[in-house]
């Protein structure tokens, strides 16, 4: 009896022995199962303590675990070391850092990918969204004044009768929207307190113009809209924190103004973007990007961008295909920054291509430089097999590759009808063969189909040589949008981070 009381008593006090940092549970692998029983819904952060994106996101992600904790909240907050838990890493499918994840109800089997914001109030939002109703009731001026002045932006539906169409419509656009606080209210004081004279529906937020209020028949999509357009600033600065709601926003038309904050003429072309993106709310997102910091070096890079150049204005489309569009002027005024947008939704705009100049000696060396301007002509000869690597300056598989390819070159050096070539993608863009990764491998057959093969075998100087051996057989694919390469709008984000494996390791960096 003794030993049973004494196992008992053991059982409890291991399970009561979750670690803490910061109001954020310390989870391992021995006690992951008894966090999920103690806490049913927990938020879960897999981490690398050397990933910069972890480092940023720590003190947003405890403040967060704070809050919840001081409203004795039943939401609880967790973080794994996935590099010293690396079978619990495994297990849920990590491949980059940070992954987040929320379990709900214990269940383990399948928590559901956090999908908003990295600031404490989008982690709080999102959470109390996930768990109790999609729409909080206001009864109290106080209670209205505390949501808006909590949080960077929030929505409340004026509605004398709750159970009216609009109301309804207004609670299937809360259900659906993650990120934004709703609330609803049928107070007159509230109505009074908000000059609100009858139904409707009033988006607050801190910035621009603060406050906006829905025109039109309310049905759950033209609301959804509403909030789309209002829930950003007319300018949002990308950051660690903002590129989240940049990337995961319905808005993929993006016009960037690299500027160095610092400048004397910082506020004057900061308000001339400001005017002009007043015009194409919800069509096109203005972003601001501080040209100075270093973490945003890699996205100059990736519009062919040097600092000295800033400032400079770019806008690129994230559908389907990533596509870069270039002004004419460096002028940057709310005039030719309008003139420049409204070309671009009118479809009058061509790409823009980058391209380094040809080299006098780009086939001096067994491997040929392509640059924009000759790759057409070489690539597409057909009298030649041409193999092509497309490669970044820092990418680290690429240069793991360097002395591989090198070798591959000089083999094939004296060939009549074989040409071994790479190219910086970095600065050098074609319409024919989008690149998504690197190194990315293309072997373009003699011919005058235009054929375009990928090359998905080894990356061994044997397995190229079967390869073009057997006329691109061997490890060889038809050309196609591969999933593992697919750009899904947040590279753009990620431009800075795959290189130094924050993004995982699938033989990719991904651009």
């Amino acid at each position: 009896m003794f030993k049973f009381l004494l196992l008992c008593t053991l059982a409890v006090a291991s399970r009561a022995e979750i670690a803490e940092e910061e109001d954020v549970l310390v989870l391992k692998k021995s006690n992951f199962d008894e966090a999920l029983q103690a806490h049913p819904n927990i938020l879960v952060e897999f981490y690398a303590p050397w990933c910069g994106h972890c480092k940023a996101l720590a003190p947003e992600y405890a403040k967060a675990a704070g809050i919840l904790k001081a409203e004795s909240s039943s939401i609880r907050l967790g973080k794994v070391d996935a590099t010293e838990e690396a079978e619990l890493a495994q297990e849920y499918g990590v491949r980059g850092y940070p992954t987040i994840k929320f379990f709900k109800g214990g269940d383990k089997e399948s928590p559901k990918e956090y999908s908003a914001g990295r600031q404490a109030d989008d982690i709080v939002n999102w959470l109390k969204k996930r768990t109790g109703p999609a729409v909080a009731t206001l009864t109290e001026v106080t209670e209205a004044e505390s949501l808006i002045a909590d949080n960077e932006v929030a929505v409340i539906g004026f509605f004398k009768d709750a159970t009216s169409a609009g109301a309804k419509a207004y609670e299937k656009a809360a259900e659906a929207t993650d990120d934004v606080p709703f609330a609803m209210t049928s107070s007159d004081a509230i109505y009074s307190k908000f000059e609100v004279s009858k139904d409707g529906i009033v988006l607050f937020k801190k910035f621009d113009e603060g406050r906006n209020t829905f025109d039109g028949e309310p049905t759950k999509e033209k609301l959804l809209a509403f909030v789309k357009a209002n829930q950003l600033p007319l300018v949002i600065e990308f950051t660690e924190q903002t590129a989240p709601k940049i990337f995961g926003g319905d808005i993929k038309s993006h016009i960037l103004m690299f500027l160095p904050k610092a400048a004397s003429y910082f506020q004057d072309k900061m308000d001339q973007f400001k005017k002009a993106a007043s015009g194409f709310k919800g069509q096109i997102l203005f972003i601001f990007i501080d040209s100075d910091v270093e973490d945003n070096q890699r996205i100059l890079e990736f519009f062919g961008l040097k600092k000295e150049e800033c400032p400079a204005i770019r806008l690129i489309t994230l559908e389907d295909e990533m596509t870069k569009y270039k002004p004419e002027s460096g002028d940057i005024t709310a005039e030719s920054i309008t003139a420049f947008c409204t070309s671009f939704v009118d479809g009058k705009l061509k790409p823009h291509l980058m391209s380094q100049d040809i080299a006098d000696d780009w086939d001096k060396n067994p491997v040929k430089v392509l640059v924009g301007k000759n790759f057409e002509e070489v690539a597409f000869n057909p009298a030649k097999n041409v193999f092509v690597e497309f490669y970044a300056p820092w990418c680290g598989h690429c240069k793991q590759l360097a002395p591989i390819w090198e070798t591959l070159g000089e083999k094939y050096k004296d060939s009549a009808d074989t040409i071994v070539a790479k190219m910086d993608s970095t600065v050098n863009e074609i319409e024919t063969v989008k690149v998504h990764s690197f190194p990315t491998l293309k072997f373009f057959p003699a011919g005058e189909e235009r054929k375009v093969i990928d090359y998905n075998g080894e990356r061994t100087l044997e397995g190229f040589t079967k390869f073009l051996e057997s006329g691109g057989k061997e490890g060889g694919a038809p050309a196609a949008d591969d999933e593992d390469e697919e750009v899904d709008g947040e590279d753009l984000e990620d431009v800075d981070t795959d290189s130094d494996g924050e993004g995982g390791d699938d033989g990719h960096d991904e651009l």
